[in-house]
């Protein structure tokens, strides 16, 4: 796909939503269900790493996909309604769309999940991309002509990086500032409130 003039990457938990709330209401549901014990306010003060690397904290090796799957089939019962929009999220979106360029939503959660997470905010993307984590982001950032990546996780620098595309972060995660940026990222904005302001100076560069 050729690149466009203005085409925008994001990452989702974290960075457009504060998913904190509804995955801590799954880990819960997926704790009732089988009988092992999560902790899952440590869970939601770690997000950004696949759903795997979480769960082999807590379920035997042996058994860490199929409690996956079964994760995200129960996801969308107990996460989507929890989950807010962070602030700045929607008016991010629309300060592209309004200079005429272009959005695309990548993300390491089951993409099916991260969908109806987008519609029930009505966070309108013209890409969404999931399963992807760190470098491994930089495959559909590429394919897009991304030219920018947003994410709050030093995973997200490091995609970002990979794709030769630069590394917006925002403070909105588990990574504080100094953490984003001794990982590369090449602007930090405090949320994404700063950011339709902070695309004006960039497009002016």
């Amino acid at each position: 796909m050729a690149s466009h003039p203005l085409t925008v990457g994001f990452d989702l938990d974290m960075t457009l939503i504060d998913s904190r709330p509804g995955i801590k209401a799954a880990y819960q549901a997926l704790s009732a269900e089988t009988g092992r014990q999560i902790d899952a306010d440590l869970v939601v003060s770690r997000l950004g790493p696949p759903l795997e690397d979480e769960l082999a904290n807590w379920f035997p090796a042996d058994v860490v996909a199929a409690t996956a799957d079964r994760y995200r089939e129960i996801y969308p019962t107990h996460a989507i309604t929890p989950t807010p929009a962070l602030p700045g999220a929607r008016e991010s979106i629309a300060a592209i769309r309004e200079r005429g360029g272009r959005t695309i939503v990548v993300t390491a959660k089951y993409e099916p999940n991260a969908r109806l997470h987008l519609a029930h905010l009505g966070i309108e993307a013209d890409e969404i991309v999931g399963g992807l984590w760190a470098e491994g982001k930089a495959r559909a950032l590429r394919e897009h002509g991304a030219h920018v990546y947003v994410g709050d996780h030093t995973g997200d620098v490091r995609g970002a990086r990979t794709a030769e595309a630069l590394s917006v972060a925002v403070t909105t995660g588990p990574c504080d500032a100094d953490e984003l940026r001794a990982a590369g990222a090449d602007v930090i904005l405090q949320n994404l409130t700063e950011f339709p302001a902070w695309l004006d100076a960039y497009r002016a560069a």
